[in-house]
């Protein structure tokens, strides 16, 4: 008999229907035009069920991409957390719960930021592909 020793994929819907295992990153300073780009890469360890990007900055908005070349590059392709109002008593800003098949997330422009995700159980490699990690290359995505 031959080994049937499968592991779980991006389709696998068991993976989806149950709750994620919790992941969280807080105060991030993504502002500072000295670090390279790596360090605006934000990475999990698992395939993301989903994720929520919470701006706790006052004076600058966040922008959020899906890799590189949709945050910096020309085509824009990225989308913005808008700064935090705590004087008119908005608060803090966010993007709300994203449920997205995301092993990375990119991140630009505020000095404080929280990442918070639920984890399923596939590993980040199975985003890959021969563009790159995390659907780099497809539109929208750049």
């Amino acid at each position: 008999m031959g080994n049937w020793n499968m592991q779980v994929g991006l389709n696998h819907v068991g993976a989806y229907q149950v709750s994620g295992k919790p992941w969280a990153s807080g105060s991030i300073d993504c502002k500072s035009d000295t670090k390279p780009h790596r360090d605006l890469e934000i990475t999990f360890p698992y395939v993301a069920r989903w994720f929520k990007v919470v701006n706790k900055d006052e004076s600058n908005t966040c922008k959020v991409a899906f890799s590189l070349a949709g945050l910096t590059g020309s085509t824009n392709n990225y989308f913005t957390v808008g700064a935090a109002d705590f004087e008119d008593g908005h608060g803090l800003s966010d993007s709300g719960v994203l449920e997205l098949k995301v092993s990375s997330i990119w991140i630009s422009g505020s000095t404080d930021v929280d990442i918070i995700a639920g984890l399923t159980s596939i590993e980040a490699f199975r985003t890959q592909t021969s563009e790159g990690a995390n659907w780099s290359g497809s539109a929208g995505v750049s």
